[in-house]
């Protein structure tokens, strides 16, 4: 029976050279001349840091302007509240997410029992398998998701005839 799972990964490598690529930039630019900013990853964990909360957004776009460089959907960004440390100097968490949560999946079963195709979803810990019998049929779920579930990044792995 033909299958595919949808999952909501972002590829870390390329996470890891955009933070890289974010803090060559940062340590160039005139404007931070000086200052402490920069982005540390941490597992799925980016921290940002900087003087101020200016400078703060400042990295922020750096960092989302190199992630969309090399195709990470900045979707998969959670902004956690700025903090003060020390003095003058500010930091921010930004969590990568990976893996659907279970209103996601909950969303995405619903939209496919929904749509009366011949597929069938179930949930399958982060991710949600779609089974059906013609592979028309599964490429004719894959489009209607990407249509009807525009706030998650989703990616369509593990194709079985």
């Amino acid at each position: 029976m033909p299958s595919f799972d949808v999952v909501s990964e972002a590829d870390m490598i390329e996470v890891r050279n955009a933070v890289d690529q974010a803090n060559k930039e940062i340590t160039t630019r005139f404007d931070f001349k000086g200052s402490d900013a920069r982005v540390e990853q941490k597992e799925n964990d980016l921290t940002a840091y900087a003087d101020s909360d200016f400078q703060l957004s400042q990295v922020r776009d750096v960092l989302t302007n190199k992630l969309a460089k090399r195709k990470v959907d900045v979707r998969f960004l959670d902004e956690g509240k700025i903090e003060k440390i020390g003095g003058d100097k500010v930091k921010q968490v930004i969590k990568i997410k990976n893996g659907l949560d279970t209103e996601t999946a909950k969303k995405i079963t619903r939209v496919v029992k929904d749509s009366k195709m011949k597929v069938q979803a179930s949930i399958q810990g982060e991710s949600v398998r779609v089974t059906g019998a013609k592979r028309d049929d599964l490429q004719a779920a894959m489009a209607m998701l990407r249509k009807d579930v525009p706030d998650t990044p989703l990616e369509f792995n593990n194709f079985r005839d």
